[in-house]
């Protein structure tokens, strides 16, 4: 079923068109990834669905009744709202409902003895019981708890943008809409909140529209893939490898046919030079089909960004970094961390967020100073550093400032890596910055095109040391491919902060995770050889654990352990099978009673101590009963098995 259709939609922005002529429909399950380069209109796209963006021309039908909740890429929000506030600020019954118990609790915990405040908690209490809103809150802790954010009470104003973004995204999750539009939902989410978030929307039950850089992410949730390309917008069926299978075929057809009429055309003009007499009807037929050809215009293929930048020799010696250290306040995020980068180092950093990955950067770029070591820098480098607040560094330049004169800047003729020299216009032509849009100001540029930009004035520095920050937030999916290219072949030692799996498992042959207490620890390979090594651990450490818990056991258990083992050879006797039965109804029953335990003292009032100590202590009794049960019933089914 069509939840909306666009029909024949226009947008038009004077130096460019965004739409001419755009039809599509969603329907109920389609789960669709909105493809583009930089500045194509991925995001007003959304906006106009979402109704913020005005539509030029055309028509968008939606349903009556379809809610549709849009997620920008910047969302608004109210600064004086905590984390769990601002998630149910939306006027839905339930979540006011929440959101009313929230601020009821905090007052109560500082006035207990206020009747009217108990009053109305007695009250509101029973409301969300009505309504299923206790489900609603425990949802949105999950869900904020897997985003990476575990301070509900915190101050939106204290936050960062992105942990900002990630309460937005909470939020539109928990509202559970018809339609959720979502621009660049896994910017600012580190490997494992993508994961899950991945997870999550695999079982989604309405329709999704999103934008992502992320390829690994297109793959495993869509279903369709919409490209926008020069106003026009094009449909595959399939997710993200599909669509590049379909489209490598698509412009093969199309050169071909464009071959094939190239071949023909000049074959009738061939014709039409021998002076043909028009004096039959076939004749004339012919040449005016001549005519029709020749006005014949065939789109060529996308634009590619062309990375061509200069080079610059690299020394021995690189940088080294000697028992660096790095606290804030009594958080240690870098601990005694020694290394010694060569020229040929492909470096990929990851961690949580805050865990201190753009801290080492900014560590390695002189940007801070470290609490502790030293931070030496071979003569001969020149680092080029591509930071994740780009997008900020350019608007905070002169608004009217021009997209060539901020390229100019750095140098107006160029001198690239095959020894051919070109001006800062043709340069800005490989990134895809046509003649109008060079002489525009820099604010008429999407976010996608000022990070473009300022990757080209980056690397036209000549760099021969590559610090990546985040190089993957809001870079469309076609440079991204170019730029992995363009690493494969730098001279030079490259540094990546990035959470995007598929640009880490591409370009670095090295990890570095920040780990808890300040540990830095090395991995060779790539990101999913990372994850290799850590499963390994793990496994390991289970298993070392299982030998350590084993060791530990009193000689009566071990004893018990054994002729239950012993056992095992045996069949099962009747008794154990009515036993065995009787088991799994009982571990379910326990199960059950600990959830409604465990809602019971999640949902306790505050100041309630004795009440408190009560539900812990039914808590305790109640795993321990789990445990012993499961353990029994685990020997009988290998019993039986």
């Amino acid at each position: 079923m069509s939840i909306f259709t666009l029909q024949s939609v226009e947008k038009d922005f004077g130096i460019k068109e965004i739409l001419k002529d755009a039809s599509f429909s969603l329907d109920i399950t389609d789960k669709v990834g909105l493809i583009g380069t930089n500045g194509s209109g991925k995001s007003t796209l959304l906006k106009m669905i979402a109704g913020i963006e005005p539509i030029d021309g055309g028509q968008l039908l939606v349903n009556s009744g379809v809610r549709v909740v849009y997620l920008p890429q910047q969302p608004d929000m109210d600064e004086e709202n905590t984390v769990l506030e601002q998630v149910f600020a939306a006027s839905n019954e339930q979540m006011a409902l929440v959101r009313e118990y929230e601020e009821l609790s905090h007052k109560l915990a500082h006035n207990p003895e206020d009747s009217q405040l108990m009053a109305r908690f007695s009250a509101v209490t029973q409301g969300m019981e009505t309504t299923g809103a206790w489900e609603l809150e425990t949802n949105a802790k999950i869900i904020l708890t897997k985003l990476g954010i575990e301070d509900f009470e915190a101050r939106i104003g204290d936050l960062s943008g992105g942990y900002r973004k990630r309460i937005a995204l909470a939020a539109a999750l928990l509202s559970e809409p018809d339609v959720l539009l979502m621009d660049e939902p896994t910017n600012h989410l580190d490997a494992m909140s993508v994961e899950w978030l991945q997870s999550y929307l695999n079982g989604y039950r309405g329709a999704i529209l999103l934008i992502t850089h992320d390829r690994y992410f297109l793959d495993r949730v869509t279903n369709r893939i919409i490209e926008i390309d020069r106003g026009d917008l094009y449909t595959y069926s399939g997710n993200y490898s599909y669509y590049l299978e379909k489209k490598a075929l698509a412009e093969e057809s199309a050169a071909s046919s464009q071959r094939k009429h190239q071949g023909v055309l000049r074959r009738e003009l061939e014709w039409l030079k021998r002076g043909p007499k028009a004096r039959s009807t076939k004749q004339k037929a012919r040449i005016d089909r001549i005519g029709e050809m020749q006005d014949k215009e065939f789109k060529q293929a996308q634009g590619k960004v062309d990375i061509s930048t200069p080079g610059r020799r690299i020394g021995k010696k690189v940088i080294e970094l000697t028992n660096i250290s790095k606290a804030y306040n009594e958080r240690t995020l870098i601990k005694d961390f020694t290394y010694k980068f060569s020229a040929s180092d492909r470096i990929g950093i990851i961690g949580g967020n805050g865990a201190g990955k753009t801290t080492l950067v900014d560590i390695i770029t002189g940007r801070i100073e470290p609490d502790s070591g030293s931070v030496e820098i071979g003569t001969t480098i020149h680092i080029g550093y591509f930071d994740q607040h780009s997008d900020e560094l350019l608007e905070a330049l002169n608004d009217s400032q021009r997209v060539i004169d901020y390229l100019k800047e750095v140098g107006e003729l160029v001198k690239t890596a095959d020894g051919t020299v070109i001006t800062a216009s043709q340069m800005l032509e490989r990134f895809l910055f046509p003649g109008n849009q060079q002489y525009a100001p820099i604010n008429k540029l999407s976010g996608g095109e000022k990070r473009r930009l300022f990757l080209l004035r980056v690397l036209m520095s000549a760099p021969n040391v590559l610090i990546l920050d985040e190089p993957t937030n809001d870079l469309d999916v076609q440079t991204l491919a170019v730029l992995e290219e363009y690493l494969e072949e730098f001279n030079g030692c490259v540094i990546a902060v990035s959470h995007d799996r598929y640009f880490l498992d591409r370009t670095v042959g090295t990890i570095f995770a920040l780990e808890p207490g300040g540990n830095l620890r090395q991995y060779p390979g790539n990101y999913s050889v990372y994850l290799d090594y850590k499963e390994a651990e793990e496994t390991e450490a289970a298993q070392q654990s299982a030998i350590q818990e084993k060791a530990e056991l009193p000689t009566s258990e071990k004893s018990a352990k054994q002729s239950s083992n012993q056992g095992k050879s045996r069949r099962i006797s009747n008794r154990e099978l009515k036993e065995f039965e009787q088991l799994e109804k009982k571990i379910a029953q326990l199960e059950a009673e600990k959830a409604e335990a465990e809602k019971a003292l999640y949902n306790a009032a505050p100041g309630k101590v004795t009440q408190v100590q009560e539900l812990y202590t039914q808590l305790e009794t109640l795993a321990q009963a789990i445990e012993t049960a499961t353990e029994r019933w685990m020997e009988l089914a290998e019993m039986e098995s």
